[in-house]
């Protein structure tokens, strides 16, 4: 109506603004929650790794000499620390400011910075690629955990599993879908080298392929829970009963996503050169600067106690 002032001819209204920030972005991150730490003191991180000889059918003629058994040395492996950093920049008016949704600009940058350096990192450790030495003009890059799983490998026409060192990347074949056959081939390999694999990982794709086990595959249908009070049926896989063992089944946002990874999870580590660091850096104008940065690399005590099947389906 022409006459009635209404809030399309105000011009003093409050704005209505929310006082909070809504934020979906995963922060799982099950491989850096998961496995163990440990403190690095050089950008080279080494361990060791050893085996015994093949168990063999040991008989000695009696009232023999001893014959001295050869001796085989350890295995020196290492990894190469990698640096990622956030520094967020904010003006000192943005921080004066009354702001929805936080205090501080600086604060909420720093505090979301720091969450996004550990997606950063859970995707450094789960990835397939080399470690880089690096140099005065190229940044040092570790070994993500495809460059190490070797000696459990199952993958895709055309695809090769890495040399077991960190050194290269697996070769990337033919994609095709996940099975339980591949699963289980995975299992009893980690199992013969004398591994106990305690973790599945996959994207979400794969997640469901592995759930779909429950409708039956070669070995016939697994247990469908129903409850009988409710109209509730659970067809997922959580945990994964095979015949070396319960692994938990656990999906990676983060992950290769046309990887399945079979894990024993305390055998990979976070070594830590420099551990979450937050630092103020000079003004150098009328604006803060914070540095956000981490140090790191990923041990492998022994990658033959885990698995890898690769070139999966994904989507």
């Amino acid at each position: 109506m022409a006459d009635v002032f209404s809030t399309y001819d105000a011009i003093g209204n409050r704005e209505d603004l929310a006082n909070m920030i809504y934020d979906i972005s995963p922060m799982d991150t099950p491989f850096v929650s998961g496995i163990s730490k440990n403190s690095a003191t050089a950008t080279n991180h080494e361990w060791q790794t050893d085996s015994l000889s093949a168990a063999a059918n040991n008989a000695q003629i009696e009232g023999a000499d001893a014959t001295t058994t050869a001796s085989t040395p350890t295995t020196r492996l290492g990894n190469y620390t990698q640096i990622s950093s956030k520094t967020p920049q904010v003006s000192r008016t943005q921080r004066q400011v009354d702001s929805a949704g936080r205090g501080d600009e600086m604060d909420y940058q720093v505090m979301k910075m720091a969450k996004e350096l550990k997606r950063d990192q859970e995707k450094a450790l789960l990835a397939n690629k080399a470690k880089v030495s690096g140099s005065e003009v190229l940044a040092r890059e570790l070994a993500g955990i495809e460059s190490w799983l070797a000696t459990n490998y199952v993958g895709g026409v055309g695809g090769s599993a890495p040399t077991g060192d960190g050194t290269d990347t697996r070769t990337v074949g033919a994609n095709t879908a996940f099975s339980e056959d591949k699963l289980k081939a995975v299992l009893a390999s980690c199992w013969d080298e004398g591994g106990n694999p305690d973790m599945i990982m996959a994207g979400s794709f794969n997640k469901q392929a592995m759930s779909a086990f429950v409708g039956g595959g070669n070995s016939g249908p697994a247990q469908r829970i129903v409850d009988g009070d409710s109209t509730r049926v659970n067809t997922a896989i959580d945990i994964y009963v095979s015949d070396f063992g319960s692994l938990a089944v656990v999906p990676n946002r983060f992950m290769p996503q046309n990887s399945v990874h079979v894990l024993e999870m305390d055998k990979w580590c976070l070594s830590s050169l420099a551990n979450f660091q937050e630092t103020p850096l000079a003004k150098n104008g009328d604006s803060d600067r914070v540095q956000l940065l981490s140090e790191y690399t990923l041990e492998a005590k022994n990658e033959a106690a885990s698995g890898i099947i690769a070139d999966n389906t994904s989507s």
